[in-house]
């Protein structure tokens, strides 16, 4: 076989690439958080209480991510307070507050979902989906798919299949790789369940 074919062939293979479950659907396996808040149930990963969430709380992948297609289900249920949670990418722990995580986010409830928020850095919103847009595509409180697609700079999330917000970080301080994290949010009485969470490894370098 000669040298430019195989090196094709290498491509497309990197190109292509299946999609990996992060989740086994079983145990919390490859995650870190506090156990107290996040465990499985029904083949879900499920975070938070009807009684309360005092504060944040993040579960987060111990291994990081670079350019990726991440799709999973989510779905949000809450009575009182900032019924809110979210799906941290390019992420790390807080040094001082390690139940917090500083990074983007991909926004879940509390009227901000298909948003990306950028979680403990200014400015706070990256990109604002449109509410009409949203409330004809999401389904409160039901299982929904979310889509974060990340390319080097690029950012787009996508909701049931429709994108919601697109970004392009111009910032060259800002890290382009990091952990993924799944969030529910304080101040609420609310659970947040997570499933069929599976990544697609995409080229270091965008096309």
């Amino acid at each position: 076989m000669s040298r430019p074919l195989l090196s094709l062939l290498l491509l497309c293979t990197i190109v292509s690439a299946d999609p990996v479950p992060l989740f086994d659907g079983n145990s919390l396996e490859g995650w870190e958080g506090d156990a107290k808040v996040w465990r499985v149930q029904d083949g879900a990963i499920v975070g938070g209480s009807m009684e309360g969430n005092a504060r944040n709380e993040f579960l987060a992948t111990r291994k990081p991510y670079k350019n990726f297609v991440l799709r999973l289900e989510y779905k949000l249920t809450g009575t009182e307070g900032f019924v809110n949670g979210g799906v941290q990418f390019h992420s790390k722990r807080a040094e001082k507050q390690e139940h917090e995580m500083i990074g983007y986010q991909a926004d879940i409830g509390g009227g901000y979902s298909g948003c990306l928020n950028n979680e403990l850095r200014k400015p706070q919103f990256l990109g604002v989906a449109d509410k009409k847009l949203v409330n004809s595509i999401e389904k409160p409180g039901e299982w929904n798919r979310y889509e974060i697609r990340v390319e080097g700079p690029h950012i787009q999330l996508s909701i049931n299949g429709t994108k919601t917000s697109e970004y392009t970080e111009k910032d060259p301080a800002v890290p382009l790789e990091g952990l993924i994290g799944l969030q529910i949010h304080g101040d609420c009485k609310a659970v947040i369940s997570f499933r069929k969470i599976e990544i697609e490894t995409l080229p270091d370098t965008p096309k």
